[in-house]
């Protein structure tokens, strides 16, 4: 093998190389990125209900996802909240009612002796990039189904909790910290409705009264 040879696939591996190494680059650039919503949520100083109640959060909370994908269909976040919204609620409900304990199954709460079962979920998530609404803010929207239910599964009540939070594009340096910001926010919004609306819900005002 002549010298030119040698020079010739000497080339050919370095080409080779640097394709390969921007083919790399280019899926990593692309790759999906995992954001975490975490945030401090502080206790409401509101009176106590003289109930005993029992939270149940199930799988489909406890490990919420969402993922956004980009015009062209590709994974582009992952966000995450199922431990930012059990947070929340162990933050708040003890300030609400006189006995909070959480269980694992509705079995569970059945020997519990509570007075009622309370289980959140989340219906829908909703997030809007600066990007593609061309607004210069991060926005969240989350639906919740309320449940509050007897020992026995039967609804006591049953209603729908929505909230926002948005968080402007030059405050945060990523779009990572900026989407755990807009999440955040939303569920300090949740935090605040659900703290000073619960009572005024016709079927747990009904609920209460009977007792």
């Amino acid at each position: 093998m002549n010298e030119s040879t040698l020079v010739e696939l000497s080339k050919e591996t370095v080409v080779r190389g640097l394709l390969l190494t921007c083919m790399l680059g280019l899926f990593v650039a692309c790759g999906v990125s995992n954001v975490t919503i975490s945030g401090f949520y502080p206790t409401p100083n509101v009176e106590k209900l003289p109930v005993k109640i029992a939270v149940y959060y199930d799988e489909a909370l406890t490990e919420y996802s969402y993922v956004e994908y980009t015009e062209t269909g590709n994974e582009e976040f992952d966000i995450r909240s199922g431990q930012s919204h059990m947070d929340l609620f162990d933050a708040i409900l003890p300030a609400m009612f006189e006995q909070v304990v959480r269980v694992d199954s509705m079995e569970e709460a059945q020997s519990s002796e509570v007075d009622a079962v309370f289980a959140p979920a989340i219906e829908e998530f909703q997030l809007a990039l600066p990007y593609k609404t061309k607004l210069d803010v991060y926005e969240v929207w989350i639906k919740y189904n309320m449940r509050l239910m007897s020992t026995d599964g039967e609804y006591i009540a049953d209603w729908v909790a929505t909230s926002y939070g948005k968080t402007p594009t030059e405050t945060f340096r990523s779009s990572e910290a900026a989407i755990n910001e807009a999440a955040f926010i939303a569920l300090r919004d949740l935090a605040s409705t659900f703290t000073l609306n619960f009572r005024d819900v016709p079927e747990v005002s009904d609920w209460l009264a009977s007792r």
